[in-house]
């Protein structure tokens, strides 16, 4: 039987811990090789430029004072760089966390100011002899450096709603619905994305009702999205064009039960001339129904769920 994968949060917490696996002892060691060296620049200097190599992954080391002022250079990759001696970091983020009683801390991603992208840092508070703290030692990490397995996690399958706009829905009871082209020729759209999802390899659509078109994506090029316009929608020769396959056996959704899924989308789609459903998100591999509706608002909800609400559960909702 396949272990399962882990959700978002279990994920995030796994690759964390093996990050602080990898750094809390070499940084520990850094902090001690600095200990002898604190005041004087040169020395620290002297200091991170040995220890650095022991720093897996690491693009800068740096000293700091319990005020949070660079009182070294940066010693990385390249040697020492001078840019940043007596720099405030004190409203950095991970000069903001709480300290642990370790004295160890990894803080949480952030965006970093040199390539404005996502990583985080190491902190090791240095203590003399006596106990007082002197400091910090800093390592900062970028996410590309990090060699981390990141498995991929398991997206939850429950029911979740999403507000919009609140310009959008502060003027819905203002707005009725405009019959689409899609609208007009519904029962031709939906056979025609009913016959390609069944049959020919189409496993992801966004069918957007109110501007009479389709966004989707193929078993055979799954990488790259394809539009149907509303002539293609409303014309069943369309379905010449695609390559017969057969449905895909890892499907979550169930072939015979595509079209009753689609039919929930148009009895949605009419159900009320001020709420109504604008676009319709259908993946048969997750098994996810996504929805917008006129005031903005989104669900994202499993198949099966979705066909046991009604419509008056829907006019609640929205």
């Amino acid at each position: 039987m396949p272990e399962a994968r882990p959700s978002l949060q279990e994920s995030i917490a796994r690759q964390r811990a093996e990050l602080k696996q990898l750094i809390v002892e070499p940084l520990q060691q850094a902090a001690a090789a600095c200990r002898g060296a604190w005041g004087s620049r040169e020395r620290l200097d002297a200091a991170l430029l040995q220890v650095f190599p022991a720093l897996p992954h690491c693009r800068y080391a740096y000293a700091l004072d319990t005020a949070g002022v660079q009182i070294s250079d940066n010693v990385g990759h390249e040697g020492i760089v001078a840019a940043d001696f007596g720099r405030d970091r004190s409203h950095r983020p991970y000069m903001r966390e709480s300290q642990p009683a370790s004295g160890f801390l990894l803080s949480r991603s952030y965006i970093t100011q040199r390539l404005r992208r996502p990583g985080l840092t190491a902190i090791q508070i240095v203590r003399g002899d006596d106990g007082r703290a002197l400091g910090f030692v800093g390592a900062d990490f970028y996410l590309q450096d990090l060699p981390l397995t990141r498995a991929s996690f398991a997206e939850q399958r429950h029911w979740k709603q999403l507000r919009g706009d609140p310009s959008i829905r502060s003027t819905v009871f203002h707005q009725t619905r405009n019959e689409s082209e899609m609208d007009r020729h519904i029962d031709t759209v939906l056979g025609v994305v009913e016959e390609l999802m069944a049959d020919h390899g189409m496993h992801h659509i966004m069918l957007h009702f109110s501007s009479s078109r389709a966004v989707y994506w193929t078993v055979d090029d799954p990488y790259r999205y394809r539009l149907l316009d509303i002539k293609a929608l409303t014309d069943p020769d369309i379905c010449l064009a695609f390559r017969q396959q057969p449905y895909p056996g890892d499907a979550l959704v169930p072939k015979q039960r595509l079209r009753a899924i689609l039919d929930g989308m148009r009895n949605l789609r009419f159900v009320d001339e001020t709420f109504y459903l604008r676009t319709g998100t259908l993946n048969i591999f997750n098994g996810i129904v996504a929805l917008t509706f006129s005031c903005d608002g989104s669900h994202y909800l499993p198949w099966d769920e979705f066909l046991k609400m009604d419509v008056a559960f829907w006019l609640g909702s929205v």
